[in-house]
């Protein structure tokens, strides 16, 4: 009510104050309207990630637009590497996400006592000034003149799986004193996708890999050679196979059991793999049969690769856990792709380039094992 006596003027100036109030108040509620309605849409698209760069491209892409940010970083607690190990066998491009980090321990992270990884009670995230001494872990690479940051729990199961990391210029945006239930909510759907999809692409790599010796199988080489006769065709490289076989592997099985197979079976790939590249590809195909993709390689790099690896297996002898020692020698088969005409179907030519390198390996057994062979 206004005061008996008020003015003309006092009685517009108040209804002004109002207006102008109420105004501000409408504008406030648009804006968190609009936000509210963006980071809707930012749970929708994560949630719907499909892969684990997919997730992280988008993390990275929209947050800092839609909350307004400087920078926005991930760390993921990552102690034996397993998850940084797959996604590199998966593909996954690492220097496309400078602002990923993985860290060996979830103390490196402060918000938890280091005994400990299990919460008793949610914990908090932590607001306030950027120091680059205690944040030089969670912003590797900082922008010039970063001044708050907020670093979010990221919780599964009251266990920190990692934090999202934000910062901004401004000195007050990020406070001890503001709010938290936002960016906590927001963390908690974060969360979720990653568990999710890092749990999906682990089943996709067990999937696509020798439980036994740890290198890809059959299913894994077969889609990777038809990737890369297609890019191949269009970049004009050479691919070489090589098909390799354990001589008188029976004989060791025989000799020494299966569990001594398997220690020369995970040895023998162990060898093969310190004579190739990271861009070249080691499949089991079964039993003591291996294969291997080597990528922009002709005819005679990948004998000369052949006979590296022959002779890395041939030249030492192999150490069982029981104390003996006993020589193995493989016999590898060599073809390079040389089909290139692409009316001829992809599935094709892959077949027909393992079946070339299988021949030569045939031919090698018959000449006496131990020896490399190359397809005509």
């Amino acid at each position: 009510m206004y005061e008996q006596g008020a003015s003309p003027r006092e009685l517009q100036a108040d209804n002004d104050a109002l207006r102008a109030r109420m105004a501000y108040l409408m504008e406030q509620a648009e804006r968190n309207h609009t936000i509210m309605c963006r980071h809707q849409a930012f749970d929708l698209e994560i949630v719907g990630a499909g892969s684990f760069p997919e997730l992280i491209g988008t993390i990275f892409r929209s947050l800092p637009v839609i909350s307004d940010l400087d920078i926005v970083t991930l760390c993921l607690v990552d102690p034996e590497q397993d998850i940084h190990t797959v996604m590199d066998k998966l593909g996954v491009d690492f220097s496309a996400f400078p602002q990923l980090v993985f860290v060996n321990h979830y103390s490196v992270l402060g918000f938890v006592p280091s005994r400990s990884p299990l919460l008793t009670a949610p914990s908090k995230p932590l607001l306030g000034p950027y120091v680059p001494t205690v944040h030089q872990a969670m912003f590797p690479q900082p922008p010039a003149g970063l001044q708050s940051v907020a670093l979010v729990p990221l919780i599964r199961n009251k266990r920190i799986i990692g934090s999202l990391n934000l910062g901004s210029l401004d000195p007050t945006r990020f406070t001890p004193a503001l709010g938290t239930d936002f960016i906590e909510h927001m963390a908690s759907i974060i969360a979720i996708c990653l568990e999710n999809v890092i749990s999906n692409e682990m089943l996709k790599y067990i999937g696509l890999t020798d439980s036994l010796t740890g290198v890809y199988n059959r299913r894994y080489i077969d889609r990777r050679l038809l990737e890369e006769i297609g890019r191949a065709r269009r970049q004009a490289y050479r691919i070489s196979c090589l098909y390799i076989d354990l001589d008188h592997f029976k004989a060791v099985n025989d000799t020494f059991g299966h569990p001594g197979g398997d220690e020369v079976l995970r040895e023998v790939a162990t060898r093969i793999k310190a004579e190739l590249r990271l861009s070249d590809a080691l499949g089991r195909f079964g039993g003591e049969e291996f294969v291997v993709l080597l990528i922009d390689a002709d005819l005679d790099s990948a004998t000369m690769v052949a006979q590296r690896i022959r002779a890395s297996i041939a030249d030492a002898p192999f150490h069982l856990s029981t104390g003996d020692q006993l020589p193995i020698s493989v016999s590898i088969g060599v073809a390079t792709l040389d089909d290139f005409e692409r009316d001829h179907a992809i599935e094709g030519v892959a077949q027909q380039l393992v079946a070339k390198a299988d021949s030569a390996l045939y031919q090698a057994k018959e000449n006496g094992r131990n020896q490399v062979v190359t397809s005509d």
